[in-house]
This record gives structure tokens, sequence and C-alpha cells, in this order.
């Protein structure tokens, strides 16, 4: 069990749930919804832009924690690629009966591939379990962030955070 950021610089399940990102229980059961996984305040804003649906504001100052309205959000994931640091995630707890569906960014060469087995991390970086690629998206409108999709299984939806690419070998 994590002790927090203050800690270990990495959230732990507490702290994010209790952010002004974080969506309820019935936010995860109505499908796909970001979660915004920024705790800390930093002069930050892209996110707020990056909506088309006005569910992300921000508050007071630039400086203030991102606040998200789930019931405007409509699970696009335009904020995925346009956070600076990487806090913003979209998980579908629908997408199937025994799947979560998870999408990131992914700032790594190379890009996962469909239908590839990769191995699914959580917030620390350490190996959870084995997740499947769906979905890579490299638009250019993403800054040269990919946002990729994996699934898990469900009770691992609100963990996995990234992946890690075994090595390639060369042909």
């Amino acid at each position: 069990m994590s002790k927090g950021i203050s800690y270990t610089g990495i959230p732990s399940f507490q702290e994010l749930r209790n952010s002004t990102g974080f969506p309820s229980e019935k936010g995860f059961k109505k499908g796909a919804i970001a979660v915004i996984e920024c705790i800390q305040k930093i002069p930050c804003n892209p996110c707020v832009d990056a909506c088309p649906h006005g569910a992300i504001t921000i508050k007071e100052s630039i400086n203030s924690l991102p606040i998200f309205d789930e019931s405007k959000c409509k699970g696009c994931g335009f904020c995925i690629s346009k956070c600076p640091g990487l806090a913003i995630f979209l998980v579908d707890m629908n997408f199937s009966e025994n799947q979560a569906a998870i999408s990131f960014p992914f700032e790594f060469f190379p890009s996962p591939k469909i239908g590839e087995e990769v191995n699914a991390v959580n917030r620390e970086g350490k190996f959870v379990t084995m997740a499947r690629v769906i979905k890579v998206q490299n638009k250019i409108k993403n800054d040269r962030t990919s946002v990729v999709t994996i699934v898990v299984p469900k009770k691992w939806g609100n963990d996995i955070r990234s992946i890690m690419i075994p090595q390639r070998r060369k042909s």
C-alpha cells in the first residue's frame, strides 16, 4: 500500500479518489470516462482547452487543480495527449463483461502494435498483468504523443496506467 505522493512521489489511490479529477463509482459505470491524476498544484491548463465538452475547468488561478465534471465527459479522450504531465487516462470499465479498456499517453518508441500482448504496469511502473493492445493513435493533433488503448482484467482497471514493451529482436 502506497503512503502517497509526499513519501514516494507516486499518488496513492486514496489521494487520487479524493482529488478533483477522479470520477465517482457512478461515473465509472457509465462507460469510457476521463481520469485526471493531477494532484499537485502547478501552472498548467492545456486539458481545459482540449476538452470540447467543458468537462475540465480550472478555478481561481492557473495553479489550481483541474476540476472534472463527469456529467459532461463523453469519453472522447482528446485530453489525454494534451496533458504535459501525462496524467490523464481514459478508463472504460464496461468494455466487456470481464475486461476494462484503458487509454493512456505513450511517448516511447517503438509504439506497440494492435493485437500485441504487452506487460501492463501500475503507477509505479511495476508489472501487474498481461494486456492486449487494441488501438494505437498517432494523430498529428496529438503533438507526437501516441494514445494507446489496452484491455486488462476488469479488477485492474483503476491500477494499470501504462505498459512495458519487451525488447524486440532485430531480424
